[in-house]
């Protein structure tokens, strides 16, 4: 091998042979197609450092296109110098000398061989899409490269990244610059931003663009479903003759992709209905116009809830230039952009990277592989955001791939070595030690992909065991809904990939007691956060993480007691679930029985206003059952009933009319003489409750406030001395001249009262008082029917001059008492007595 050049030298000759390929580029007439073959020679110059060439691109679309069009360069076929490696697809030979592969390859490459021997370079091309397979492939070949490799090289190519942040990353590397010839493309805005679905206008702009414009079109929407319906609305449309419409998104069998690439034939017309996928890496050759529908679908991730959801967002800037040189490739284009001008300017200049929205459970299983428990230990553009990177490794320590002190086990090592999410590896290797293999691997790539049903009218049946058959070919479509071809197809290939991996064989069942009804155990397994047990009515669920997830109340599996929700989003205090299966409650009990804690709870119950004694055996936020205790301790009553009224206040407990009574009492005499007697207020009490409360209930024998004696309570809170003063200062009835006893009403501790009535205090010259005299009584002087006739405190004044305006009203109203004219020398009456 060759020794490697300096890496000046190297870039030395990089700017040389990029100014010849501009000269030729410039020199070349406008719309020349002839391809210039490039000698097998070059590969083997010592500028490449000797060795393979590994160039990476984001999608598996543009690594076999790139390997496809540098074969052709070669007059080779796909496979000898130039090859592609990507899941599920591999073109490589003993001579392949250049392999483009896959993000997610690399990182299998460096954690089976961190030296990458043999490898002399590593090309990170489209590095602006940011994916978090580059982000990790680069900062783990960084580290190879420091530690193992320091001739390996680095070179990182991209058309709109900021190139001086990568630099500074790269050791302040510097920067190479191509500046390549774009033909003009003109750029049209729609006047008005679009009110509803972007499908109306884009068929509409597509239609003006086939009779304004020569060439093919190619319109970028935001997914599957959109290019779906757009392609059935432009052929219902009138197409001009022989104008095909194509599809072009990552699921669509190769071919299909390969047509929507390829040139149209003379005399044809193509409209490509792509995503994002054509923003970049590929040239789709005769594209004269651009339709871009200005969105995009990427995944989010929330640390809140641990849920990752797809979303539809504006595109970025840099996003929408990319989208608009495809029109400009060949010779002068047009762009239609289906927003407005003033839009076009909010825009945001980038799309954040991935590794700041996405699951990191993936990425912290590869670096505990890898051996970095802390991500600070590698060079990122972006490091990992600290709250989601926590969140993965207790997703990873919940399903058994990492230890304590966050290194790899060997369980999460053998989940890190399928291409899978960990979750879905984990439901993969417990599906094989139940000998329920075959359903786990149907389970995994339906889960890997996108839904293989959809509905009719938008409302798809979460129940995963619909899935099941239709993967083997078992069953008709389910009543209001279609299948996804694509999707199933991609399904059913992972599917086989993985049999094939776990040697299980194909639709054939992996066990005697392998039944779709065991699917709700396995996502148990992928899915253990969100396990759910239903609540508060049909279709509404509590997951085992705490958050709430519904569904549609029509669909059966609304109805069960528990199930597993695989895939859930939206928005709102509960999450919509898409996929979910039910899953019986002896089976959580038998499998996560390590998991499950039992807590021993004496608490204040407010449906039976008493302390409840409980153990409850729970699964995270679920409750799973629970059973009395009777080995309770009266402290632990206390501290309940204690904290109940902490919490709820003095009304908690059980208040008699004599302990109202005499809490009223104590509170007037505090108000008369503060130093001398209690506070009895809410405030005073809460504040005193383990002096006052606490010694009577440690005696109380039920667990109810009804066992407590307040009374007793306060009179202690009082103090033994003052108990005999109580009766005298404030006593609880005043005996009046007619010999009634009356009760005294302290409610209002700054003006008790005296309410009776009036002929019974005939002959009493002056007003009741208490407290030593001090307090005069406030007097309701009633009617014989209880009414209220005067409010008074001085009795002496109301005889002399309001009793005789009194008097004349009385004896109206009620002719058949007495009613005196000298009330002072009147006989007390307590009832009907009457006149002489």
């Amino acid at each position: 091998m060759p020794a490697p050049l300096p890496i000046h030298d190297v870039l030395d000759e990089l700017r040389s042979r990029l100014r010849a390929a501009q000269r030729a580029v410039l020199q070349a007439p406008p719309g020349a197609g002839k391809t210039t073959r490039v000698p097998l020679a070059l590969l083997d110059e010592p500028w490449l450092g000797g060795g393979r060439i590994i160039m990476l691109e984001p999608r598996r679309l543009a690594a076999r296109a790139a390997a496809a069009y540098m074969a052709r360069l070669l007059g080779q076929a796909v496979g000898g110098t130039v090859g592609y490696r990507v899941r599920l697809d591999s073109r490589v030979g003993p001579r392949t000398r250049i392999e483009v592969v896959t993000e997610g390859v690399l990182t299998r490459m460096l954690q089976d061989d961190p030296s990458l021997d043999g490898v002399g370079v590593v090309i990170f091309d489209e590095f602006h899409e940011r994916s978090l397979h580059a982000d990790l492939g680069l900062a783990l070949t960084l580290q190879a490269q420091s530690l193992l490799r320091p001739d390996l090289r680095v070179l990182i190519m991209s058309a709109t990244l900021d190139a001086s942040a990568v630099a500074a990353l790269l050791d302040d590397a510097p920067v190479v610059t191509s500046a390549g010839r774009a033909y003009p493309v003109e750029t049209i805005y729609l006047p008005q931003r679009i009110d509803g679905f972007i499908e109306p206008a884009a068929v509409a702009v597509v239609l003006r663009a086939l009779t304004a414009h020569d060439g093919d079109i190619l319109v970028f929407l935001p997914g599957a479903a959109e290019i779906r319906r757009t392609a059935d609305r432009l052929r219902d449309a009138a197409l001009p003759q022989r104008t095909s419409v194509l599809p072009l998104f990552g699921d669509l069998p190769q071919d299909e992709q390969d047509r929507a690439i390829a040139p149209s034939l003379p005399g044809t017309r193509k409209v490509v209905l792509a995503t994002s996928i054509a923003e970049t890496s590929l040239t789709i050759e005769g594209v004269r116009v651009v339709v871009d529908g200005g969105l995009m679908r990427v995944p989010r991730f929330s640390p809140g809830t641990g849920m990752s959801r797809l979303v539809t967002v504006p595109v970025s800037r840099a996003a929408a230039d990319q989208r608009r040189g495809r029109a400009g490739r060949l010779g002068p284009g047009v762009c239609y952009r289906l927003w407005t001008e003033g839009d076009h300017a909010g825009l945001i200049p980038h799309r954040p990277a991935e590794i700041l929205e996405a699951d990191l459970a993936p990425l912290a299983l590869e670096l505990a592989v890898w051996g970095v428990a802390d991500p600070a230990e590698l060079r990122w553009l972006d490091a990992p955001p600290a709250a989601a990177f926590a969140q993965a490794r207790d997703l990873l320590r919940a399903l058994d791939a990492l230890d304590d002190d966050g290194r790899a086990t060997a369980h999460g090592r053998a989940l890190a070595s399928f291409a899978l999410h960990p979750r879905l590896a984990h439901m993969l290797m417990n599906a094989t030690s139940l000998e329920l293999g075959a359903l786990g691997c149907d389970l995994a790539a339906l889960l890997a992909e996108r839904d293989v049903l959809r509905s009719h009218d938008g409302v798809t049946d979460p129940d995963l065991r619909l899935r099941l058959p239709l993967m083997r070919g078992e069953r008709d479509v389910p009543p209001g809904h279609a299948i996804d071809a694509n999707a199933l197809r991609h399904a059913r290939l992972e599917a086989g990939h993985l049999r094939q991996r776990l040697r299980v064989p194909g639709h054939v069942r992996g066990g005697p007691n392998d039944t779709d009804d065991d699917a709700g155990l396995l996502l148990a397994f992928a899915y253990p956060d969100r396990i759910g047990q239903q609540r508060g009515g049909r279709g509404r669920f509590l997951l085992r993480n705490g958050r709430g997830a519904s569904m549609d109340a029509r669909h059966p599996l609304a109805g069960e007691e528990m199930l597993v929700a695989a895939a859930v989003g939206g928005h709102g205090r509960d999450s919509r679930v898409f996929l979910a299966a039910p899953i019986a409650r002896t089976l959580v009990e038998r499998h996560f029985a390590e998991q499950i804690d039992t807590t021993r709870s004496v608490a204040w119950d407010a449906a039976t206003n008493a302390v409840r004694a409980t153990a409850t055996r729970h699964l995270g936020a679920l409750v799973l059952g629970a059973t009395p205790l009777h080995d309770v301790t009266p402290d632990a009553v206390a501290d309940a009933l204690l904290q109940a009224v902490g919490e709820h206040g003095p009304r908690v407990l059980a208040w008699t009319p004599a302990a109202v009574q005499l809490r009223e009492r104590l509170a007037f005499l505090h108000a008369v003489a503060p130093a001398e007697w209690p506070d009895v207020s809410d405030d005073a009490l809460l504040a005193r409750l383990d002096d006052w409360l606490r010694p009577f209930i440690d005696g109380a024998r039920a667990r109810s406030p009804a066992g407590i004696d307040v009374s007793e309570a306060l009179l202690a809170l009082a103090g033994r001395e003052r108990r005999a003063l109580l009766d005298v200062l404030a006593p609880t009835h005043v005996r009046v001249p007619s010999g009634s006893s009356i009760p005294i009403d302290y409610s209002d501790p700054d003006a008790p009262v005296l309410a009776v009535r009036l002929q019974e205090m005939f002959g009493l010259a002056d007003t009741p008082r208490v407290a030593e005299g001090r307090v005069p009584l406030t007097l309701h002087l009633l009617s014989p029917a209880r009414r209220p006739v005067q409010v008074t405190r001085d009795l002496a004044s109301f005889w002399r001059e309001v009793y005789f305006d009194v008097r004349k009203d009385m004896r109206g109203r009620y002719p058949r008492h007495h009613w005196p004219e000298d009330p002072m020398q009147a006989e007390p009456a307590r009832g009907v007595k009457r006149r002489h």
